[in-house]
C-alpha cells in the first residue's frame, strides 16, 4: 500500500519523510505551492495599530513563518501587550518559538469552532482582533467573533499558487504505485483533488482511504461522493498525528 500526501510545501515533504521512516511507501503531490502573501508589507503597520490587550489569531505555521520573516526584515518585534492564538498545537508552538510570546489554542477542538469556545473569546465587545492567514480560507471564526462585538482585520500571509500536472500520467503513477490512502489537509486541496481526477478515475480515487483532519472536510468528501466508512479523521492536524493514524491504518 501506498499513501498520496497532498500536503504542500515543506510540511508535505516533512510528513513523506516521516511516513519513509515509519516504513510506509509514499508519493508526495502537492496541488499548491505557499509564496509571500499580497498584503504582507501592511503587517507591520497593522499590528502597531492594535490596542494593548488585542488579539492576533494565525491560522497556521505558514501564516507564522511569512509573518515573522517580514517582522524580522523590517525591524519590528511581536508586541508584548497583545494576547496571541493559534488554531492548533502544533501551530500554537510554532507561533510561541518564533515570537517568543505565550499563544493559546483548544486542546479538545483543533478548529475554528475550538478557538471561539475559548474563555478569552467569549466577550469581545472593544476588542480588535487581526487575524493572519493565506488567500481564501474559512470566514466562520471572523463572522462568529464580529456577531461577539469585535472588529476583525485580515492580513493575507501567504498565498496558494496552484501547480500544474499531467493528470493521466499521474493517476497512473499512483496506481502503479498501489495507492490506496490520500492525505487531505484543507478543502480547498480536496476540491482540486477532485477537479484534477478525470471522470472515468473518480470510482478509484473514492474507493481509497481518505485520512483527513477535521469532520468538516470529511463531510465536504462525503458530499463529493467519499462513503464515510472510507474516511478516516486524524486527532489531530500536525504531521507526527497524522502518521500514528496511518499506522494505525496499515498495521
Amino acid at each position: 500500500m501506498a499513501v498520496l500526501i497532498t500536503r504542500p510545501d515543506e510540511a508535505g515533504k516533512q510528513l513523506a519523510e516521516k511516513l519513509n521512516k515509519a516504513g510506509i511507501a509514499n508519493i508526495h503531490l502537492p496541488f499548491f505551492s505557499l509564496s509571500a502573501g499580497r498584503e504582507l508589507n501592511e503587517l507591520p503597520n497593522r499590528i502597531s495599530q492594535l490596542n494593548a490587550g488585542d488579539y492576533i489569531f494565525c491560522v497556521s505555521k505558514s501564516a507564522v513563518k511569512f509573518a515573522t520573516e517580514t517582522l524580522q526584515a523590517t525591524g519590528f518585534h511581536w508586541r508584548e501587550d497583545l494576547l496571541y492564538f493559534a488554531v492548533g498545537q502544533g501551530t500554537a508552538e510554532y507561533f510561541a518559538s518564533q515570537a517568543e510570546r505565550a499563544v493559546h489554542y483548544p486542546f479538545q477542538q483543533e478548529n475554528s469552532e475550538g478557538v471561539l469556545s475559548l474563555t478569552a473569546m467569549q466577550t469581545l465587545a472593544d476588542k480588535n482582533i487581526l487575524i493572519l492567514r493565506g488567500n481564501g480560507g474559512r470566514e466562520y471564526f471572523a463572522e462568529q467573533a464580529k456577531l461577539r462585538g469585535a472588529t476583525i482585520n485580515v492580513v493575507e500571509c501567504y498565498q496558494r499558487l496552484p501547480i500544474q500536472y499531467q493528470a493521466e500520467a499521474q493517476i497512473d503513477l499512483w496506481k502503479r504505485a498501489g495507492v490506496q490512502s490520500v492525505i487531505v489537509t484543507s478543502t480547498e486541496i480536496l476540491h482540486s483533488l477532485v477537479d484534477f481526477v478525470p471522470v472515468r478515475d473518480q470510482t478509484w480515487l473514492k474507493s481509497c482511504q481518505l485520512v483527513t483532519i477535521s469532520r468538516r472536510i470529511a463531510n465536504l468528501a462525503i458530499a463529493v461522493g467519499w462513503q464515510p466508512e472510507k474516511i478516516i479523521i486524524s486527532p489531530k492536524a500536525d504531521n507526527a498525528s497524522l502518521v500514528e493514524t496511518l499506522t494505525l491504518l496499515t498495521a
